[in-house]
């Protein structure tokens, strides 16, 4: 097994854009489970980084091939950008070995007409990989950005113009930080079965560090596999983002509630709504095909949970069963996914402005049918995983105007260290600020008459 022809064959698998890399990455290391963890390590290493390093390797190919990279035969330019990102990026790597197993690549996959030109190409960054002109960070900051934290530069000027230069450039710096993964532990455990369990983990090698926000939340780094950890099989916890399990805490969820969530799948807000309810009212999960409600019907069931029925049900069109039946309504609606690029790579390379026009438009959509589930009364938690300023808080206020809604303070709900910044309403979670995926959330209700 030639665990750099698996990359080379992820590389252009992905490069056809029908599949992201995280799924695709998954799916790879599953198949060839076989391989030692060193192996699997290097594959999935290299594989996610010469994707989230894919701008900055282009301007380096860019500066050292006389062919630019928008010409190369597309098996050369995968072979290259991989060889070229153990270079830059791998010490553990020698130089020469990521030149020599390119060149061997070459030839196997019969282009030995290239071999030569290839192996010029990789020994000339090899030997000139610590004098490289990047764009000057004074001069040309927004192109130095791009350039040297891989993000296209349209994206660069957007998060500049939302959040400032300095934050802009803390966004860009925690995406490409190696993440951790954020685990939700059951409420049903006490601090002693926690702790046993993190024990547990920590001797098999995982690094894990609490949240900060909240009590039954942690993070972990380090680990072989969620499924191998300690207490999975027995639905002890669950993976779910700390910004995600924010936006059930804004929700004030009350025993006996009725919850509705339009957009669940993978699950993880339905499922934390049903344990704030503790086997009481009820969680209907919906999401728009099979294929989705069944990972939430598997994450359910693992986690031992009856309250919830999961419905395969397109979020745009009304369904009368639910109409006036929400205490809580969680929107949690398609959308850009600017805020996950961390974990999802490939989608700076996707999105564009047109496609976020496009997401906007759905949102409204959605909106429009399913606000018409909340009880008079009700409680709607609007929420993204993006850092769009025309997705997020300019929507919240289309709704309210189109709806006769209003923000309601989520403070009271909230950790210490955000409860201040969530008392208007709605709140945008930043990477590299706080700590977690970029999230936007907002608490809404209808506007109650004066009597």
């Amino acid at each position: 097994m030639n665990v750099r022809e698996v990359v080379l064959d992820i590389l252009l698998e992905l490069s056809k854009q029908n599949e992201y890399s995280n799924v695709l990455v998954a799916a790879v290391l599953e198949k060839y489970d076989y391989l030692e963890s060193k192996e699997k390590a290097f594959i999935k290493r290299v594989s996610e980084g010469t994707i989230e390093r894919r701008i900055q390797i282009d301007y380096v190919l860019d500066q050292f091939s006389k062919v630019p990279v928008k010409k190369m035969k597309p098996l050369i330019r995968e072979l290259l950008r991989m060889s070229c990102y153990q270079i830059l990026f791998m010490d553990n790597i020698p130089d020469a070995s990521a030149c020599d197993e390119a060149v061997k690549l070459a030839k196997k996959r019969r282009f030995q007409s290239l071999q030569g030109y290839v192996n010029g190409v990789l020994r000339a960054i090899a030997r000139g990989k610590d004098a490289i002109a990047y764009p000057d960070r004074q001069t040309s900051y927004h192109d130095y950005l791009s350039v040297c934290y891989s993000m296209p530069l349209w994206l660069v000027e957007h998060f500049c113009k939302a959040y400032g230069d300095e934050r802009c450039e803390k966004i860009l710096q925690s995406f490409l930080q190696r993440g951790a993964v954020s685990i939700r532990f059951q409420e049903t455990l006490d601090e002693k079965e926690r702790e046993q369990l993190i024990t547990a983990w920590q001797q098999d090698g995982v690094q894990v560090n609490r949240s900060s926000y909240l009590p039954y939340a942690v993070e972990i780094q380090k680990t072989d596999g969620i499924r191998s950890l300690a207490g999975y099989a027995e639905g002890a916890f669950a993976v779910q983002d700390v910004s995600s399990m924010l936006a059930v805490e804004a929700a004030g969820i009350n025993h006996g509630d009725t919850v509705i969530d339009v957009c669940a799948a993978p699950g993880g807000k339905a499922l934390h709504a049903a344990a704030k309810l503790a086997g009481t009212g009820q969680v209907i999960a919906c999401d728009v095909t099979s294929y989705k409600t069944d990972k939430i019907e598997e994450n359910r069931d693992r986690l031992c949970i009856e309250n919830v029925a999961v419905k395969v049900r397109d979020a745009r069109i009304r369904d009368e069963e639910m109409v006036g039946q929400a205490d809580v309504l969680i929107a949690d609606v398609p959308c850009s996914g600017l805020g996950v690029i961390g974990k999802k790579q490939d989608i700076k390379y996707r999105v564009t402005p047109e496609s976020i026009q496009e997401v906007i438009r759905l949102q409204r959509e959605i909106i429009g049918n399913v606000i018409q589930y909340l009880k008079p009364t009700g409680t709607m938690i609007y929420s993204t995983c993006t850092m769009n300023p025309e997705e997020n808080e300019e929507m919240v206020s289309w709704i309210c105007k189109e709806y006769d809604m209003e923000t309601e303070s989520m403070a009271q709900n909230m950790p210490e260290a955000i409860r201040e910044a969530a008392d208007k309403g709605y709140l945008q979670l930043i990477p590299g600020v706080h700590g977690t995926d970029g999230f936007f959330i907002a608490k809404l209700r209808k506007i109650r008459s004066i009597t």
